[in-house]
């Protein structure tokens, strides 16, 4: 069966600080995994739509309980690979006091990050309605860089929807420089359809916090979607042949954690236009998805069904999110 969605990307093993303090003074740790593609692919299985995630792990103990937990959230992980000549990344979240959360990775080397172009399913891409991209695949190796550049030439050359999510993560650029790894960004987001970055992500890469200025460089580059997110204010949605403005984000009483909810996010806009919702409306869709999202410990633990996403909608506003076209 074909995907809905097509992403490949590092997941790695998440061990969560059982307790607050300092690591050193932790004696015992919660086993979570995360990975901003592979979360996306959960976010749109819950969503109702096929998914598939492709990537590398180690051929470990950590590899194989990332298959079977995404496997087990409804993925298709048959294009995942095990490799013996590098371990699984990983990461350690801290909790330092409330509030005040501090992520450790030990990814590098990764069995991941050996990732290449000759491990892409052109079939599988080419049968997809969208496929997902994250500015974190390219920073991993050049080995995954190139993959990136040609799943994407994969999927025009087959007209699947190009969607990117900077996600950026400025700890991965020492590899290249912050100026490469810009123009790197910016070369992918050129490429693509729909392109949604944080409102700080689209600032540091266009040299300009005005949404619609920002719209509109990426339409002279041949982007046809934008939308960009505003933490939990608003987020601005333009299309290149269509209308603008902005969509509230839901008012949340307590953020248990934030990680995650851009993923979430992305999944419910992608969800939103496979369902064939206007823009604006995908957009909605997706800030529910976001704000349940933060409502939840751990990456993937919140991500909503859609039935939960039209429940919660309906709540807030007193009207039946399946509505929303």
């Amino acid at each position: 069966m074909s995907a809905d969605v097509v992403t490949f990307g590092e997941t790695m093993v998440l061990l969560e600080a059982a307790s607050s303090g300092p690591l050193r003074y932790v004696d015992s740790f919660t086993k979570r995994y995360g990975g901003a593609e592979s979360n996306v692919a959960i976010g749109i299985s819950k969503l109702g739509y096929q998914s598939l995630w492709m990537s590398k792990v180690g051929e470990d103990e950590f590899g194989q309980f990332l298959i079977q937990k995404i496997r087990g959230e409804g993925v298709n992980t048959d294009y995942v690979q095990t490799y013996q000549g590098a371990p699984t990344g990983l990461y350690i979240k801290e909790m330092r006091r409330p509030g005040d959360q501090r992520v450790t990775y030990y990814r590098a080397g990764s069995a991941a990050s050996f990732f290449n172009k000759e491990d892409l399913n052109e079939q599988q891409i080419a049968s997809a309605k969208v496929l997902h991209i994250t500015g974190i695949t390219p920073l991993l190796s050049e080995s995954c860089s190139e993959a990136v550049f040609k799943a994407i030439d994969m999927a025009k050359k087959h007209n699947v929807l190009v969607s990117f999510d900077p996600n950026l993560r400025f700890t991965l650029m020492g590899r290249i420089g912050e100026e490469k790894a810009k123009q790197l960004m910016r070369d992918i987001a050129a490429k693509s359809d729909l392109v949604m970055p944080g409102l700080d992500e689209a600032e540091w890469l266009y040299g300009t916090n005005d949404e619609a200025e920002i719209a509109q460089t990426l339409f002279a580059e041949g982007v046809s979607k934008v939308v960009i997110k505003n933490g939990g204010e608003y987020s601005f949605y333009a299309e290149a042949k269509g209308e603008q403005g902005r969509v509230p984000s839901f008012e949340i009483k307590q953020i248990v954690d934030a990680i995650g909810a851009g993923d979430g996010f992305a999944a419910g806009v992608l969800a939103g236009i496979l369902e064939g919702k206007s823009l604006q409306n995908a957009v909605h869709f997706a800030a529910a998805v976001g704000a349940l999202v933060v409502s939840s410990p751990g990456d993937i633990e919140g991500l909503p069904t859609r039935a939960e996403v039209d429940a919660f909608i309906e709540q807030k506003e007193g009207h039946s999110g399946g509505v929303l076209r």
